[in-house]
């Protein structure tokens, strides 16, 4: 069991990442390339990256796997607080890895005689596994980390720090002032007014991630809702589809859980410019809002969006 333990001052420093931090994601994603869970969602991903991390890139892979193992512990370092600012800063922290702490991290997983690898190779490894496993696929872990923080900011502006604890994935229980997950060991985390960042992670999966060293500023990385229900014709409300037609009321379920558009057009059966006009038609009706980063297009539900989904009342008009 995981336990982090909040003071009144925890709460009101609490905050949610703005960005998926690549380092955690280049971590997480070697243990997921090694592993059989989760082919629904990451079994394309790790027959492209096992093709494009292959034949050369031995020596890289040999590396990485002698310090991130296929399960369990594996040393801070590789995730410093600057990775929060991108790739760059979070690399360049890795570099900067002072000694003492190289042997002393990896001695909790090697054991005393835990050899090190040059911070230099270490660091040329995490840049050539990210380039073939993880920034092709950037945008998209893009759009599914901001999917989970509108989600996060719509409990946020309902209920503050306790619903938005509160509206966590399932592996994550908040019973004030703890917040409680299933864990591979016994941890006991008090944070002491130091707050906590949130850090939505589209590679975690199962079980949050915590740091090891109560020093460092406190992290909980916790994994993101990869799809909607599998039932997408189920709405909320047996009359939606006559309103609203029985596709758009399809793709309106479809966007309950924030998707790009070529994931809405998967989920809704439809093409891509279909999809796109479906979602162009919700959101100037205000059941739908349309977020861009880069190449990538995010919709999420609006609150009317969601209401009308659940078959509920819609929210008051203001004034």
């Amino acid at each position: 069991m995981l336990r982090i333990h909040f003071t009144g001052e925890d709460l009101a420093r609490l905050r949610l990442a703005a960005r998926p931090d690549a380092l955690w994601e280049t971590v997480l994603s070697f243990h997921r390339l090694r592993d059989r869970r989760g082919g629904r969602v990451y079994g394309q991903w790790r027959k492209e990256a096992r093709t494009r991390f292959g034949g050369g890139a031995r020596d890289a892979r040999r590396t990485l796997a002698s310090i991130v193992p296929e399960r369990g512990y594996f040393p801070d370092f590789l995730t410093p607080a600057e990775g929060a600012q991108g790739w760059d800063e979070g690399l360049a922290a890795v570099r900067a890895t002072p000694e003492g702490r190289q042997y002393g991290e990896m001695a909790l997983m090697r054991g005393e005689l835990a050899q090190v690898p040059p911070m230099g190779v270490l660091a040329d490894a995490l840049r050539d596994y990210h380039r073939a496993a993880v920034a092709p696929y950037w945008p998209h872990l893009q759009a599914r980390v901001e999917a989970d923080r509108a989600a996060r900011g719509r409990a946020l502006l309902d209920g503050g720090a306790d619903a938005l604890l509160a509206s966590l994935p399932p592996v994550l229980r908040w019973r004030a002032p703890v917040l409680e997950a299933d864990y591979p060991v016994a941890r006991e985390v008090h944070l002491k007014g130091r707050g906590l960042r949130l850090q939505p992670s589209f590679f975690c999966q199962g079980a949050p991630v915590v740091l090891y060293d109560p020093q460092l500023p406190p992290v909980l990385v916790y994994p993101v809702a990869h799809t909607p229900p599998p039932a997408l014709a189920a709405v909320g409300s047996p009359h939606l589809g006559r309103l609203v037609g029985q596709t758009r009321s399809v793709v309106l379920r479809a966007i309950e859980h924030g998707c790009t558009t070529s994931e809405l057009a998967r989920l809704a059966g439809v093409s891509l410019a279909s999809a796109s006009q479906h979602a162009c038609v919700l959101r100037e009706a205000g059941l739908v809002v349309t977020l861009r980063h880069g190449s990538a297009v995010l919709h999420s539900l609006t609150p009317l969006g969601a209401a009308l989904l659940r078959g509920g009342a819609a929210p008051a008009p203001l004034g």
